[in-house]
């Protein structure tokens, strides 16, 4: 199979500082294929660039196309373990590991689960929201933060999709978050263009889509599709469609640490 350059008149316009010209960068990578927005990103910025990964219903995609740039297997991946995944997940994590040749971070909380749980209760029994803010605080936002500082990260490539939620409808292909950028290489994918593209390249499905899920996360917060809802819909018990990682600054940032 063969490898996935950019363009190179496309990626000698860029830059890899912090973005001065976002709209600039915007329109060069607007006409790129998924694979080529990964491509650039990881010539513009190298050592600093990584991605992140759930190891959820869609994560094979850019997990495969990473793996067939020059290059992305040295690239960090991402994975934050929250602790509380479906076994179903971590098995579907093993599998691509071995098949793609990931060079593999997990993120987790210093917190252990137990800990967590006797210091703040099952934050995501309460249905309060602030409860289920502070546990993706703890659980998601500072154990990913933590890793990007320690890897030196300034940008950073995920799969989320405009039709997800609300708020990823007013995403662009690069956006800053929390004082890096973010880069969304299939941000205006359908769930269509992700199952092809994985019937194309021959990638396993999670275990858990064809029980119905369009979306795993943790265990207590998953569910498939049905009656009260498909989607991010049937996240965190309808409370939140985000977590808080894609939110350009969390809420209760007072709680975290520098660089936040």
């Amino acid at each position: 199979m063969g490898r996935t350059a950019v363009p190179e008149h496309q990626s000698r316009q860029t830059s890899p500082e912090l973005a001065d010209d976002l709209d600039g960068l915007r329109a060069v990578l607007a006409p790129m294929t998924p694979a080529e927005r990964l491509a650039w990103a990881l010539e513009s910025y190298g050592s600093s660039f990584s991605l992140t990964t759930s190891f959820g219903i869609q994560s094979a995609v850019l997990l495969h196309m990473l793996s067939q740039i020059d290059g992305g297997c040295e690239t960090p991946v991402i994975w934050v373990d929250t602790g509380y995944l479906p076994a179903e997940t971590y098995h579907y994590a093993e599998m691509l590991i071995d098949r793609l040749g990931i060079r593999l971070v997990v993120a987790q909380s210093t917190l252990s689960p137990a800990r967590m749980e006797a210091l703040h209760g099952r934050l995501w029994e309460t249905e309060v929201v602030s409860d289920l803010e502070l546990y993706h605080r703890i659980r998601k936002v500072e154990p990913l933060e933590q890793a990007f500082s320690s890897l030196e990260i300034s940008c950073w490539a995920s799969g989320v999709r405009r039709k997800q939620t609300d708020h990823r409808r007013t995403m662009t292909w690069l956006d800053p978050i929390r004082g890096r950028l973010s880069l969304r290489p299939v941000l205006d994918w359908t769930n269509k263009d992700i199952y092809y593209y994985m019937q194309e390249h021959e990638l396993p499905q999670h275990p858990l889509f064809e029980q119905g899920y369009s979306t795993v996360g943790d265990w207590h917060s998953s569910a498939p599709d049905g009656a009260e809802g498909s989607g991010r819909e049937t996240r965190f018990g309808g409370l939140k469609q985000e977590c808080g990682i894609h939110l350009p600054q969390s809420s209760g940032e007072g709680m975290m640490g520098d660089g936040i």
